[in-house]
């Protein structure tokens, strides 16, 4: 296994952390325990020392999970990461609430990197308001958590007022190399790191979108001079970033976590060629050529008064061509716009064809065109 460091933390980090979002489960959605364990360990047994869970996650069985997981003297040879629900956040007890349930809940009496979970503008807004900087002093001053990190969820902008609002051990990102100026990107990442700020980066494979066999894919990377996996090719292009330290992988299978380790070995930083980053780029290019609709998230259409998060339908529907991958987006779609952290459904089935955000459209778009497909296409 290969390691890097933060700037701000004196130990070594394994490259590949075990992401706890994707544990294997039976087909009622509960965690298959043994088997989780056993890839948990498997792992650490491997080298790997940074497991990265969350609250929400599983539906809130991932800390258990994870917590007995660690027993038995695992505990004490890892990075242990979890995070706080910010949009459950409605005062600054809330805080020391869900952090006290959460050691419980993971059976350790510390937390070594503790994060704001999915900070965006509004989040951040709340959190800040209700003191959770102030929260974050006070847990590393008592010895609950050892370091404060965030994971990261909006725009460039949002991302650079919060990493200079506070002395951060890191950002967690979602960044792959289809990602590169999608929310934080790669402007994100170079800042962070200026800022001395380290950097965990979520999603390298677009939640394993970037691993499918994809068509009209399969070909660009086997007329490469090396072969790869598009596992491999699409970890190694994040490992390839010196500023990172850190990839998490949601691993769902013992073969994905061996496959992972051995693909780890290769991650050091600047070792990929001209001609490796060409063949991604090719890739890229392919991929961005099945885009749909050409909305470029300007976000001018918003917001819309029934409440649809238009250039978010856009982006799912476009996702979901650009990877052949229905089903699985679709997914995504009704999880992310469904309004499960308490907001209201902001589906393209919301739309009342108002007509204002065609009216908004710099691009000139037939938006309300656009919506019925993308509601005809994922349903209500």
């Amino acid at each position: 296994m290969l390691y890097r460091k933060f700037p701000k933390a004196p130990m070594d980090l394994s490259i590949l952390g075990f992401g706890c979002m994707r544990l294997p489960v039976f087909e009622n959605r509960q965690i298959d325990e043994p088997k989780a364990t056993a890839m948990i360990r498997y792992a650490i047994d491997r080298g790997v020392n940074y497991v990265d869970t969350a609250y929400p996650y599983h539906d809130g069985q991932s800390e258990p999970v994870v917590g007995r997981a660690l027993g038995d003297g695992y505990r004490e040879k890892v990075q242990l990461a979890t995070k706080l629900p910010s949009w459950l956040i409605t005062k600054r007890e809330d805080m020391d609430k869900y952090l006290d349930e959460q050691l419980a809940r993971l059976a350790t009496d510390h937390i070594d990197f503790y994060l704001v979970h999915g900070l965006n503008e509004a989040t951040w807004e709340n959190t800040s308001k209700l003191g959770v900087l102030e929260f974050l002093d006070e847990a590393v001053a008592d010895g609950r958590i050892r370091y404060p990190a965030f994971s990261f969820h909006d725009a460039l902008p949002v991302f650079k007022e919060i990493v200079d609002a506070y002395d951060w051990t890191f950002a967690q990102i979602q960044y792959n190399f289809m990602d590169e100026q999608y929310q934080a990107g790669t402007k994100g990442l170079k800042y962070a790191a200026k800022r001395g700020v380290g950097v965990v980066v979520m999603e390298p494979l677009r939640g394993g979108l970037l691993a499918k066999d994809a068509p009209g894919i399969h070909g660009i990377f086997d007329r490469a001079k090396v072969r790869h996996t598009p596992a491999e090719w699409g970890l190694r292009w994040v490992w390839n970033h010196p500023e990172v330290t850190v990839v998490l992988s949601g691993m769902s299978t013992m073969e994905q976590v061996k496959e992972n380790i051995a693909y780890a070995q290769k991650g050091r930083p600047g070792s990929f060629s001209r001609g490796d980053l060409a063949v991604i780029g090719r890739v890229r290019d392919e991929f961005t050529s099945r885009i749909k609709i050409p909305c470029t998230g300007c976000k001018y259409c918003m917001p819309c008064q029934n409440g649809v998060n238009i250039p978010g339908c856009f982006e799912y529907y476009n996702q979901a061509h650009i990877y052949d991958a229905k089903d699985q987006v679709g997914g995504i779609y009704a999880w992310a716009l469904g309004g499960i952290f308490g907001g209201v459904p902001a589906f393209a089935s919301c739309c009342l064809a108002c007509g204002e955000c065609e009216e908004k459209c710099p691009q000139g778009l037939p938006v309300q065109q656009h919506l019925k497909e993308v509601a005809a296409y994922f349903g209500k």
